[in-house]
């Protein structure tokens, strides 16, 4: 996806993406033409500079290098590129908005949960962050990043993808629990009727008793967030990307906040 993507090139817009692509669909086909037909010779120039940085950049898994090139709204190109050392994240926090309680990392293989009280701390965040290459959120740009960063006073570099404006962008909405079940994706009996509003209520019963079971069931909800944001990832991405591609270079489509570029 990335490497057939022009959008993050100065003045282009998803319209002239769609004409770029009527002539060159890589950007080495790109690279390779002297003209393209719409863009003046002074301004290929400046862009096939910027295409060349992007991939030497892309060869060297320079991940940080597209967390700053490419616009946020589009960052979900760089998902079939950096799949393979994606981090999926779900927060959990207490009523008083801001107190997290629990933070859930998953890459597919393998899924962490750090704990308020005793194994979240920001060290700990910032080391299981330390393999990966692209975060992917539901609502994290509004809830669980901004959260993160205000709690520990921490940055995060690398490209995000919110999956929450790449499903609305693919014209499905809802929440996260909604659009499991219209993707057909299934919960664990255990988890299948808890709520988010619930989260709250299990780590204060548990705060409150003891009962390791609401803790448990709390730190299975929130794996399973983790857990299930790859595979809405990997079902809606690619279609979003056959949607785009496939568009008529005559419909300019939504943006990710629902505006027009």
């Amino acid at each position: 996806m990335i490497k057939e993507s022009f959008i993050f090139l100065p003045k282009i817009s998803e319209r002239k993406e769609r004409k770029i692509w009527q002539h060159a669909s890589t950007w080495n086909e790109f690279l390779d033409k002297k003209e393209i037909p719409g863009i003046a010779q002074k301004l290929k120039h400046g862009y096939d500079k910027i295409l060349v940085a992007a991939r030497e950049a892309l060869i060297a898994d320079d991940a940080s290098y597209f967390a700053r090139l490419v616009h946020s709204a589009d960052q979900w190109r760089l998902y079939a590129h950096f799949k393979d050392d994606a981090v999926f994240l779900d927060i959990e926090t207490a009523s008083n908005y801001g107190n997290v309680t629990v933070v859930g990392l998953s890459d597919g293989r393998e899924t962490k949960t750090l704990i308020a009280g005793s194994t979240l701390t920001k060290e700990n965040l910032q080391e299981a962050l330390k393999p990966y290459k692209l975060l992917v959120t539901f609502n994290g740009k509004s809830f669980d990043i901004p959260i993160l960063q205000k709690y520990f006073n921490t940055q995060f570099n690398m490209p995000h993808i919110d999956l929450k404006h790449v499903c609305f962008s693919a014209g499905i909405t809802g929440g996260l629990k909604l659009i499991e079940k219209q993707l057909g994706i299934q919960r664990a009996e255990q988890v299948k009727d808890v709520q988010g509003s619930d989260a709250d209520l299990l780590w204060r019963k548990w705060r409150a008793t003891g009962n390791q079971d609401f803790l448990d069931l709390l730190v299975q909800y929130n794996a399973e967030d983790c857990i299930n944001l790859k595979t809405v990832a990997e079902r809606v991405i690619p279609q979003l990307w056959k949607d785009v591609r496939g568009a008529s270079p005559d419909i300019i489509l939504p943006s990710s906040d629902g505006g027009r570029r």
